[in-house]
């Protein structure tokens, strides 16, 4: 990813320097291993660790010419270790280096993701539980609906984000597996326990069964884990850019002094953080299908997924990483206008009310069919004539038959609606 959406420490996880840092682990723990068992002298094993090192550059130029890179890194390897470099990588092959690695670095990026979440859980935690009683409208189709509260609607995102820390935490667990099983998989040079020994070094877990490849069933579910997530995002920024709409405006993203919101018009102030992270979770989402394509290898493996890898592994965490953090950010400084959400709940004249009155009809012994007629007749006078309709109703003889005036005015308590708040809330934040 560009700069403008990176942040260095998922940056570092991808950096040249990270990367060959983990294949020379790789290469000194599984020295080490066959050194246990006999299959290399133990000084070749610790002239890996003593004196194994690397140069970035000297590896590309090498590169260059050999149009292998896991072959270029060992033969910097070998200028620093000498002749007891001949040992290393015995019974290996690239796939060896490149998806354990890979797994190790995922691993990484996790890591950072999940205390991403950690931090968004506990900015919209706060954030509902100070606003858990505010009263604003609830909509369906863009319309007014009910009555909710927006402590309602920010525990909801803690809830949906809850549960994708859950999916992050157990796309880890998959996606950190070893494999050092040699060509085609099959430990024909190479000792399981090698394997054993590397992924125990590394905190991985053996994969039960390798064919040259780590399977990429293990990245798809990672990298489809990774598009929930950037989906949760964008469904909390879509609803704060509807809700920073200038007819609607009941929040607003903080507008620090000096900020400029057009170049053109000065007045504007803009929702561009909630865009943006609608545009970042594209870009996540991106990498999904590429990462399910990637499954389908020919027999034992190929490198039609390293090409794809190379590129979603780091654009994909990274972007995920800023968008995280900038969401953060969003709703903690979220500016809240409560009594903008009071007047657009009444500027339908009580009508989202209408359900209430429906099932008190009901309940007074009238058909649901003709409750439905009254409440709807009444109704739609107020959407045409601005009219308010709890005057209607009372006005209405059929209606004040079944029910007086104080019975009706009951029905329009706000309370009603928002008396199984604490229940909600116990239920997604505990006691």
């Amino acid at each position: 990813m560009i700069p403008r959406y990176t942040r260095p420490e998922m940056a570092a996880i991808w950096a040249p320097e990270n990367k060959f840092r983990i294949w020379l682990d790789i290469e000194a723990h599984a020295c080490d291993a066959q050194a246990a068992l006999g299959v290399i002298p133990e000084t070749a094993a610790r002239a890996v660790r003593e004196r194994g090192a690397f140069e970035i550059d000297r590896i590309d130029a090498i590169e260059r010419e050999t149009k292998h890179d896991v072959i270029a890194f060992l033969t910097n390897l070998a200028e620093h270790v000498g002749p007891e470099a001949r040992f290393v990588h015995q019974g290996m092959t690239s796939s060896d280096v490149l998806d354990t690695c890979l797994s190790v670095q995922l691993v990484q990026a996790s890591d950072l993701l999940l205390a991403d979440l950690d931090g968004l859980l506990d900015a919209l935690k706060r954030r509902a539980l100070e606003h858990k009683d505010t009263i604003c409208v609830g909509r369906s189709h863009g319309i007014h609906a009910e009555p909710t509260t927006f402590g309602l609607k920010l525990a909801q995102a803690y809830a949906e984000f809850d549960r994708n820390r859950d999916r992050l935490r157990a796309a880890r667990t998959e996606i950190a597996t070893c494999a050092i099983s040699g060509a085609v998989g099959t430990f024909a040079n190479i000792d399981p326990a090698v394997e054993e020994h590397v992924a125990k070094a590394l905190g991985l877990a053996p994969e039960p069964i390798s064919t040259q490849v780590i399977p990429r069933d293990r990245h798809a579910m990672f990298f489809a884990v990774l598009g929930v997530v950037a989906s949760s995002l964008e469904r909390l920024s879509t609803e704060i850019r509807h809700l920073q709409r200038t007819e609607v405006l009941e929040v607003e993203e903080y507008f620090s002094p000096g900020q400029k919101g057009s170049s053109a018009m000065p007045h504007k102030r803009n929702p561009v953080l909630s865009e943006n992270l609608t545009g970042l979770a594209r870009l996540v989402r991106m990498a999904v299908v590429p990462a399910m394509e990637n499954v389908a290898l020919w027999h034992e493996r190929d490198i039609s997924h390293s090409s794809v890898e190379r590129n979603i592994a780091p654009d994909a965490t990274v972007t995920l990483d800023f968008a995280l953090a900038r969401a953060t950010g969003l709703i903690d400084k979220l500016v809240v206008y409560p009594a903008n959400m009071q007047r657009n709940l009444d500027r339908l004249g009580g009508l989202v009310h209408s359900q209430r009155v429906l099932l008190a009809l009901t309940q007074a012994g009238v058909s649901r069919e003709d409750a439905y007629r009254l409440v709807q007749r009444n109704a739609m006078r107020v959407w045409q004539e601005n009219a308010d309709f709890l005057s209607l109703l009372k006005s209405d003889p059929e209606v004040s038959a079944a029910m007086d005036g104080a019975a009706i005015e009951a029905i329009f308590d706000l309370g009603y609606h928002t008396r199984h708040v604490d229940t909600i809330f116990r239920r997604v934040f505990g006691d």
